[in-house]
């Protein structure tokens, strides 16, 4: 099925586990007060259990989203079904051992024992039903999409394959047509033949006319066309449909996308920004003149580095060089350490004594918190590239870091960035973080970067 019917499939799916699984509860304790059980005195009655189903139920239907439970096709496997089942029973019986012992709330453990099992064949059975309704006669005629397949022979093999694997007993080709043996004109005929629910075109190999002609033929026929937005060879973009000034648009995206995850970290960025030089303003203001102190020269340090999609913006840092430190780059291009067109050199002799040591603790970044208050950087991001370096680029695909806005940290620092010398390795982590990325991704960096400031494994 689409992805939106999927999506409101498993919300309907999502209701009834939750409540399957708060009835496992409630079975469970009717079980456990039976007289077979032989107890000695009853045990207490249900309604000091309801709180459970406080984390049960809202529990349960994330934890089965976790193990994809949701996303398999109407026929799955019975034995893979199963297994899901029982790992997420685990993790939801763990769930109510550990709120059982923190609130110090007494309760039978048989009732425990059995909550588990139950909740099992209950879904289990659930999933069973929905098996045999899909398989019978009724069932087919309601759930499954009688399908006209358009495309060349390779294209309509390949999509065939596809839907054997992730639309099992959703979707049913019932003809196969070439535009460019079949015109499109005949297309009204075969819908009235075949009676079909919808049309599918895999277009790679149409012309876009004849594409056309069929899609205005389905609409006075009252039939749904799904165009394969595929025509295009991709390796790496997510392809989403969406619209601008009243036309539908096809996205082609490899970054992540615009949704309440990204708003929540640009949130948590201006936030965290400010708390962060909120607290850390005495740190910044002794280390200011520390600076000025020490060495001669600006207390700040400026450079014009890389933001979002390369576009240049002006990064500050702690000044913890010699001021006259890029001027004497040029001399110690042969001691770079660090492949590609980036330079790091370990022992750096412009570096002074004082800044030998905000540079191990990580202390002249505190000034690009204004970057992050500023929207220019984030808390966690790809580290942003001088200008210079990034025109260097010898591998178009390495801007694709540039896709996001560059961090305070990243998952290069904290996977021990002084041993990376190989820049494509930090290419690598970069583009894994940008391909992965979520708010849990960007909280278990931060988490990371704490232990590696206070123990002291920043730049060197």
């Amino acid at each position: 099925m689409l992805g939106r019917q999927r999506q409101l499939y498993a919300k309907f799916q999502k209701l009834i586990d939750a409540t399957l699984f708060g009835m496992a509860l409630w079975l469970a304790h009717w079980a456990r007060s039976r007289p077979v059980f032989d107890t000695a005195n009853l045990i207490e009655p249900f309604s000091n259990y309801l709180w459970l189903l406080v984390v049960i139920v809202p529990l349960t239907p994330f934890v089965l989203g976790l193990q994809g439970f949701y996303l398999r096709p109407l026929l799955f496997s019975r034995r893979e079904t199963f297994w899901q089942l029982v790992r997420v029973v685990f993790w939801v019986n763990v769930a109510v051992i550990i709120a059982l012992y923190f609130r110090k709330a007494e309760g039978a453990r048989g009732v425990t024992l059995l909550f588990g099992p139950v909740a099992l064949v209950l879904v289990f059975l659930k999933e069973e039903i929905l098996r045999a309704w899909a398989l019978s006669h009724l069932g087919r005629r309601a759930s499954r999409k009688r399908v006209i397949l358009i495309g060349g022979r390779e294209e309509t093999s390949s999509v065939e394959k596809a839907l054997a694997v992730g639309a099992l007993g959703e979707v049913e080709i019932i003809m196969r047509v070439d535009l460019n043996v079949t015109p499109a004109r005949m297309l009204p005929e075969l819908l009235h033949e075949t009676s079909a629910n919808a049309v599918l075109v895999a277009p790679r190999q149409i012309v876009f006319g004849e594409i056309e002609q069929a899609i205005q033929a389905c609409e006075l026929e009252g039939v749904e066309v799904w165009l394969l937005a595929d025509f295009f060879q991709t390796r790496l973009s997510q392809t989403s449909v969406d619209e601008l000034a009243g036309h539908p648009v096809l996205v082609f995206r490899t970054g992540p996308e615009a949704s309440w995850q990204a708003l929540v970290k640009a949130g948590v960025d201006f936030v965290g920004s400010v708390i962060c030089l909120t607290l850390l303003s005495f740190v910044m203001v002794a280390v200011a003149i520390l600076v000025k102190l020490t060495s001669p020269g600006p207390v700040l340090f400026r450079q014009q580095r890389a933001g979002l999609n390369g576009r240049p913006f002006t990064m500050l840092k702690f000044r913890t060089m010699v001021s006259n430190a890029e001027q004497l780059k040029q001399e110690l291009e042969q001691l770079n350490e660090m492949s590609g067109p980036v330079f790091k050199v370990s022992n750096d002799p412009r570096i002074t004594p004082l800044g030998r040591t905000l540079r191990r603790y990580s202390l002249d970044e505190l000034p690009q918190l204004f970057n992050v208050l500023r929207g220019e950087m984030s808390l966690v991001g790809p580290r942003p590239l001088p200008v210079d370096e990034v025109k260097r680029f010898d591998d178009p695909a390495d801007r694709r870091r540039l896709s996001v806005r560059p961090g305070l940290t990243c998952l290069w620092q904290v996977s021990g960035r002084n041993q990376v010398t190989d820049f494509k390795e930090w290419v690598r982590l970069d583009l894994e973080y940008i391909d992965n990325w979520s708010l849990w991704l960007d909280l278990k960096i931060l988490v990371r970067t704490i232990p590696a400031v206070f123990i002291g494994t920043g730049a060197k």
